[in-house]
């Protein structure tokens, strides 16, 4: 792994935001980058917009409930050392349905309403979901987008750095993820996976994509791509150096 002086300083000076629509999204998507900023000295908050009771797919036939999930949530955050994190709505009625809230409303939060808002932490770096066709997925990412719009500095805080997370089996179809920005999680992919295995109610059995062992085989191969052990992948949607 690449650790020379110039990218461990540029990763020290980042803070960090990672706006997740549920509990584990965070974690599939940006938690080998939330490690490498933390273990350089960065600061990392995370954002996650909503929990809520939800009837799984699954062999067990039972409804996970909110409490549960904020838990898992709580145990991966700490698993993961991040500097601060929040549930915006914890809500059943609205868990699945962003759709159903005015994309202002949702953008107030993340700019300026919430605990974790933009205007309150000031981030250097946001990572947002990808366009997919998941409604909460795809409504977060059109208001984190809009809340992360080129302004004046001087009078809103701008993001030089803006990404979406990488989620192929959230993305296959007419959606066209296109990876141009990885980072090299080949020393700590084991504690990104130990903190997903923390979101034990959404854990599904190999080879189902919900599982850890095909997080684990996502990220060796877009190491692969990079010609590094272990990776995860963005799309940059801004760079400003």
């Amino acid at each position: 792994m690449d650790k020379s002086p110039a990218l461990e300083d540029f990763l020290s000076r980042q803070r960090l935001l990672v706006i997740s629509p549920h509990a584990d999204d965070e974690t599939a998507g940006a938690g080998g980058l939330m490690l490498r900023i933390k273990e350089a000295g960065g600061e990392v908050y995370v954002m996650v917009l909503t929990v809520g009771d939800l009837q799984h797919y699954d062999s067990k036939d039972e409804k996970t409930f909110a409490s549960e999930r904020s838990v898992e949530l709580g145990n991966a955050m700490n698993t993961l050392g991040v500097d601060d994190w929040e549930i915006c709505f914890n809500d059943s009625d609205i868990h699945l349905r962003l759709d159903n809230i005015p994309r202002r409303d949702i953008v107030s939060r993340i700019e300026r309403d919430s605990k974790l808002a933009i205007d309150r932490i000031k981030p250097t770096m946001l990572a947002l979901p990808a366009p997919s066709f998941n409604q909460d997925h795809e409504i977060l990412y059109k208001a984190g987008i809009t809340a992360a719009r080129p302004h004046l500095y001087t009078l809103k805080p701008f993001q030089r750095c803006v990404l979406t997370m990488d989620a192929p089996q959230l993305a296959w179809g007419e959606v066209n993820f296109k990876p141009n920005f990885y980072v090299d999680i080949s020393h700590c992919l084991d504690k990104k996976i130990e903190a997903f295995n923390c979101h034990k109610s959404q854990l599904r059995p190999d080879p189902h994509q919900g599982g850890s062992e095909a997080l684990r085989l996502l990220a060796l191969s877009r190491g692969r791509e990079i010609s590094v052990q272990a990776a995860e992948s963005y799309e940059c949607m801004r760079f400003v150096f």
